[in-house]
Order: C-alpha cells, then sequence, then structure tokens
C-alpha cells in the first residue's frame, strides 16, 4: 500500500472511531435525559428496610428497589446489599452482554453475597430493577427491560393511566398461575387468592425464580416508569397513586408527594420507598 493510501486509511480509520464515540454519546444522552425522582419513609416502623439506587452510564440506566425482611437489622442489612451488588456490577456492564444475563447474574450475586451475612436466615429482601438502553430504531425512545423478585412492584405512567408491569411472587399470583396451568382446583385457587405472603426473596436456599420481561417494553416521550415496595400500593388506592402521578410537577416533587400521602395516614404504616423515571426529549 502506498503512502498516500496509508494515510488515507488511518485518517478513516480516525473518522470511524469518533463517529462510534459521538454515537454512544447520543445514546447515553438520550437516556441520560430522563429525569429521576426518589423518596421514602419509614412509617410506623423502628427500622428503614428500603432502600434504591439509580445509576447512570454510557450503557443506559438502571434502577433498582429493594425492600428487606428480617429480624432486628437483617431486613435493611440485606436490602442495602442488594441495591449495592446491582449498583456495582452495571458500572461493568458492557452493552454486548443481554440484560438478561445482567440481571439474572445481579440477582443470583445479591442472593449469595445476603446468604454469607445471614447463614441463620436473619435477613431477606424483596427487588425489582429495570434497565432502560437505546432502542435499535433510529430516533425511538429508550427500551426498558425489568426483573421481579418478590412483591416490589413495576408499572408505567401512560397517557395518565398507570399500568402494572409483571405480578411478582406472592401466594395469590402463583394460586392462578397454578390454576390456569391445571395444577390445583378452582376452589384451592379462590382459597388463596387473599393471601399475599412472598414465597420468592433474596437470601434464600436454592434460589432460581426470577419474573422477567419477555419482550422490552418500548418507552414514549412523557411515560413515567414506577418502581414501588409494598408500603405504596398498599398505603393508599392504585387510582389514588395515578392521580398523583398524572400531575404536572418534577418527578421528585411527585415522589415525595406521594410519600407525603403515605405519612398523612394515621393508621398502621410500613415502610413505603417509589422511584419515578421520567422519558424525556431524544437528543
Amino acid at each position: 500500500m502506498s503512502v498516500p493510501y496509508l494515510a488515507l486509511a488511518i485518517f478513516s480509520g480516525f473518522l470511524l472511531f469518533f463517529a462510534l464515540i459521538r454515537l454512544m454519546q447520543a445514546v447515553a444522552g438520550r437516556v441520560s435525559r430522563c429525569e429521576i425522582g426518589c423518596s421514602k419513609t419509614i412509617g410506623s416502623r423502628e427500622v428503614q428496610e428500603d432502600f434504591y439506587e439509580v445509576v447512570r452510564s454510557s450503557e443506559g440506566l438502571l434502577a433498582v428497589l429493594a425492600d428487606g425482611m428480617g429480624k432486628e437489622l437483617g431486613g435493611k442489612i440485606a436490602a442495602r446489599k442488594v441495591t449495592e451488588v446491582f449498583a456495582e456490577l452495571f458500572q461493568e456492564y458492557n452493552a454486548l452482554d443481554h440484560p438478561f444475563y445482567f440481571f439474572q447474574k445481579a440477582f443470583q450475586t445479591a442472593n449469595r453475597e445476603v446468604l454469607k451475612l445471614f447463614e441463620d436466615g436473619r435477613g431477606s429482601a424483596v427487588a425489582s430493577a429495570i434497565m432502560l438502553r437505546e432502542s435499535p430504531v433510529c430516533g425511538e425512545y429508550p427500551q426498558m427491560y425489568y426483573a421481579i423478585v418478590g412483591n416490589v412492584r413495576v408499572a408505567v405512567l401512560r397517557s395518565g393511566e398507570l399500568i402494572p408491569v409483571g405480578s411478582g411472587h406472592t401466594i395469590n399470583v402463583l394460586a392462578q398461575d397454578k390454576y390456569y396451568s391445571g395444577d390445583i382446583t378452582r376452589e384451592d385457587a379462590l382459597a388463596l387468592l387473599d393471601v399475599n405472603r412472598i414465597y420468592n426473596y433474596i437470601g434464600k436456599d436454592h434460589f432460581k425464580d426470577i419474573e422477567f420481561y419477555d419482550t422490552p417494553i418500548q418507552l414514549k416521550k412523557n411515560d413515567v416508569v414506577v418502581l414501588m415496595s409494598d408500603g405504596i400500593y398498599e398505603g393508599m388506592e392504585w387510582r389514588e397513586l395515578e392521580e398523583y402521578l398524572k400531575r404536572p410537577a418534577r418527578c421528585q416533587q411527585l415522589a415525595y408527594d406521594v410519600i407525603e400521602h403515605i405519612n398523612r395516614k394515621t393508621e398502621d404504616k410500613d415502610n413505603a420507598g417509589i422511584v419515578l423515571l421520567r422519558v424525556g426529549e431524544l437528543c
């Protein structure tokens, strides 16, 4: 290859490299335009067991909300460990890795770490996580991937309607699944419909069940992704929550308002945590 052609090839290589860098920045920029709001309350409990983390990177955005369970400080320590594991692993996340494998690795790692902390079962947690990544279709808004263990709920507010995502791991949900698959009778299923006890959680021997997305959810402008512990959706009506989230305010203010609504209740209150992510303009 002659010198002019070699120089041209090198120059073209540099152009391609910088184009890729700009593309990655654009991808990160679109996801980073998501507005974030987070808040929580200890309620009437002595210990706060709800923890959340929201992490941005060049590969997208991760949000995780964990709700601890256990004796003394066991639930608090377990929930905090879960969010730490997810945040640390996402810092190492490579866009070439599929989100399914990230969630699987993160939940399994979190389970091992919690079991190391509490061999006697004093601490455990439930959690949900969502990942926002750039859509493969040029000009589209980010896609949302989710994974759930336990009863931390995920929903999307779109066009004023709060739509639940996933079903979680409670006895009543399991009963419905078993009935539809023909494993139990209708009478047995109906008898279990009011049982909200959790049957799957982090910090459990032989842990393996994780509820994953079937296909990623294509988000739209002004969609609000919601992660919430049971202190939220059991502390207020779904319709009330929907009305709060429809208000024309910043996500952080909406999160504060929802928590303040929970705090105003006079009856016994559980810990409550909420994370809001609103999809913004494309670059």
